[in-house]
């Protein structure tokens, strides 16, 4: 089928013919970056360590909001004649986010103004990172930063923190929706150095701000309700087999059928209308990276369509998750449901 959406996945989507793992060659194509991060971050055998992609830099809406944010802030601190430029490099020390969070809690910590060693900014990184954890009122599974992130210029972690402060202490701050990026893991093992991608939400949906979000949905279902889970199963399994058994497929297993994102794929063709070239996916995925691909593939089509507003893990579809393959079918059969085949 040649219409726009078809010319855009062509475009957008080429398969590479390297047979080396594609998340180590990523990394290693881009020899300064890894680099300069195992320079600055040393990972100790059997440490995981993550970091935004370098292809992230050509990111418009992480840009975006990182021009926000800092706008933000220089807003705010006016009176005390801060300046960010960098927000990888004003706020590692715990200066900025001190004012910050005195002049937005209207409290006092007991910190020095300034610390200038790196033992000092530790310390003071700690209490002040205590005071916002407590005051934002997160649970620990959603803390997404840390003193050592934080003090190592971490990117992804100080963003989520910003914006974490910004919904709690002015929610009428239009920040962009969706804005997601690329990450690499960088795992030390006794093999060497393995990777893995993934695509990491900062932002979530702007339409969806006041409706409990699906991933909450679905930690009631299973935490609450699991005797509901085979029912939930079965009408999922028959939405699915209603639309790819015109292709001679049938689901019967949605742990591991969905596992290596070739079924997911095809669904989401015949559902929104459209061919995947065949040289856009691996149709018998041989490796994990393989699977990887087709479930970043997937992912980033329900995105690109406005069907997925929230974050999922691709690795967590590979290894057969149920709650996130669920959470994954759910977006279609929302807005699929009454498709006839």
């Amino acid at each position: 089928m040649e219409d726009s959406k078809n010319q855009k996945l062509i475009l957008k989507f080429t398969r590479s013919e390297n047979t080396m793992d594609p998340d180590i060659l990523n990394v290693f194509t881009q020899p300064p970056t890894l680099n300069q991060f195992l320079v600055e971050n040393a990972i100790t055998p059997g440490e995981k360590k993550k970091l935004i992609k370098p292809t992230a830099s050509i990111n418009p809406k992480l840009e975006e909001l990182k021009l926000l944010l800092i706008d933000w802030i220089n807003t705010t601190l006016k009176q005390e004649h801060i300046v960010v430029k960098s927000l990888e490099e004003d706020l590692y020390d715990g200066l900025v986010l001190h004012h910050l969070f005195e002049k937005l809690g209207s409290l006092k910590l007991d910190v020095d103004k300034i610390a200038l060693t790196e033992k000092k900014q530790r310390q003071k990184l700690s209490v002040i990172l205590e005071a916002m954890d407590k005051c934002l009122q997160l649970d620990e599974s959603q803390l997404k930063w840390s003193v050592e992130s934080i003090l190592t210029k971490d990117l992804l972690s100080t963003l989520h923190l910003l914006v974490a402060i910004v919904k709690h202490f002015q929610p009428s701050l239009a920040i962009p929706p969706n804005v997601r990026v690329e990450t690499i893991t960088i795992e030390n093992t006794s093999k060497g150095l393995k990777t893995t991608s993934a695509v990491e939400y900062i932002t979530g949906s702007k339409e969806n701000l006041e409706e409990q979000s699906t991933g909450d949905a679905f930690d009631e279902l299973f935490s609450r309700a699991p005797d509901r889970l085979d029912g939930v199963k079965k009408v999922f399994l028959q939405f699915v087999n209603q639309h790819v058994g015109k292709l001679g497929l049938n689901v019967k297993d949605m742990e591991s059928q969905f596992a290596d994102g070739v079924i997911l794929l095809l669904l989401i063709g015949q559902l929104e209308g459209y061919f995947l070239n065949l040289k856009d996916f691996f149709l018998t995925p041989a490796s994990t990276a393989e699977m990887l691909h087709n479930v970043n593939l997937a992912l980033d089509l329900l995105t690109d369509g406005g069907l997925l507003n929230f974050s999922v893990n691709s690795e967590d579809i590979v290894k057969g998750d149920m709650k996130s393959t669920m959470q994954i079918l759910y977006c279609l059969y929302s807005k699929y449901k009454t498709k006839e085949t």
